[in-house]
């Protein structure tokens, strides 16, 4: 938890507090902050002011519970005794940042219940997203995040790599996408890297399925004419490092069929424009959201007929904590309207996709804001489809 970067960005915002609250482990916001997870029973509060030492409001029922976190802790018996050492936090403040957005329209940052909301605003304060503060905290990468990712990326390239070239050698052995998911994963884990959870890859007609996975008992064979995506991920291990997500498109053919040419066209187009418009946002000094970025991609991909196959967004964040989708601004205007502003230091993927009955394209890129240079581009940029013949 840096504590003066996290103040410097309540003062700019005139943000007076931010209060995290959590209700057995509801909210990792608050364990994120605090570097560890916890179990507790009862209400928590970490009170983070924008001048001065954050403490902790923890249940007198279970003191050990929040002990030895390096933060200074006032202990409640009653809920009189938490909502008074509530109103002594907000007292004479204007506005005060919580886990929450208006609507519940960002689920990924609307942990609050709505009752704690109502207690919070009967002592006064307007109650704020906490969307970017989040972002600031917990999202921004350090050097050494960066380092990790870009290694990372450069080993998932390689073991992506690899793995067209192992299924360009078994295809008229009976291979199947288990065996290569089997591949990939074995691959990325003599590596030493974390994955979190299996790679995938789809054939065909699974390949227009966004969240495929295969199983051992049911996987597509794959062998000549078969259209091959695959989308894999790995981290060094931590939470402090970021992953490197990439997904590529292959056919096994000397010559790529017309109606995958034209999908794949589509999807290129709408991933190039998202990465333009970035380039074009950065030089000008404007600050774009993250909904702004989708509608360029979903736009693009209207245009050339296949705004419906489009059924997901067009990127995630990407950062340090305990899965691959981190606390920053997705790429979002469908599943959500994500106002959330494209802050320097962070990260996110460009992955705009269509999903056909018969097969699926995605073309997944990493893009880093440089607070020097602007975003660039991380991974690897697929242009041509790879053939396998």
């Amino acid at each position: 938890m840096d504590v003066p970067k996290i103040q410097a960005y309540m003062q700019q915002e005139g943000i007076g507090a931010w209060l995290v609250y959590d209700f057995r482990g509801g909210n990792p916001v608050l364990w994120q902050l605090l570097g560890q997870r916890r179990q507790t029973t009862r209400r928590v509060f970490l009170i983070v002011p924008a001048a001065g030492a954050p403490r902790l409001l923890g249940s007198a029922v279970e003191p050990q519970a929040l002990a030895g976190l390096d933060v200074e802790i006032a202990h409640y018996a009653s809920w009189e005794q938490l909502h008074a050492l509530l109103h002594d936090a907000v007292e004479g403040l204007s506005q005060v940042a919580m886990e929450y957005w208006p609507g519940g329209a960002l689920p990924t940052v609307s942990w609050v219940d709505g009752g704690t909301l109502d207690l919070v605003r009967s002592l006064g304060p307007e109650v704020v997203s906490s969307a970017n503060l989040c972002q600031v905290a917990l999202a921004t990468w350090s050097a050494d995040a960066l380092a990790s990712h870009r290694d990372a990326c450069r080993q998932v390239a390689q073991v992506k790599d690899m793995a067209f070239e192992y299924i360009r050698r078994q295809l008229h052995t009976g291979l199947t996408e288990f065996d290569v998911q089997a591949f990939i994963a074995a691959e990325l884990e003599r590596r030493g890297l974390d994955m979190g959870h299996p790679p995938i890859v789809g054939v065909n007609r699974n390949s227009g399925n966004p969240h495929y996975e295969p199983r051992a008992d049911a996987a597509a064979a794959i062998g000549p004419g078969a259209w091959i995506l695959i989308d894999l991920w790995a981290r060094h291990p931590g939470e402090q490092h970021v992953f490197g997500d990439i997904t590529w498109v292959a056919f096994a053919g000397p010559r790529v069929p017309a109606a995958h040419a034209e999908v794949f066209a589509a999807v290129r187009e709408a991933r190039d424009l998202v990465l333009a418009r970035l380039a074009a946002a950065w030089r000008a000094g404007e600050v774009l959201q993250g909904w702004q970025l989708d509608r360029v991609a979903r736009q693009a991909m209207t245009r050339r007929g296949f705004g419906e196959q489009f059924v997901h967004r067009t990127g995630h964040s990407l950062g340090p904590g305990p899965s691959i989708h981190a606390l920053g601004a997705n790429l979002d205007d469908l599943e959500t309207h994500d106002a959330r502003s494209i802050l320097p230091s962070t990260g996110f993927s460009v992955e705009p996709g269509a999903y056909l009955l018969e097969f699926g394209v995605r073309l997944e890129v990493n893009v880093y804001v440089n607070p020097e240079t602007g975003p660039e581009v991380t991974t690897p940029i697929q242009n041509e489809v790879v053939l396998l013949l």
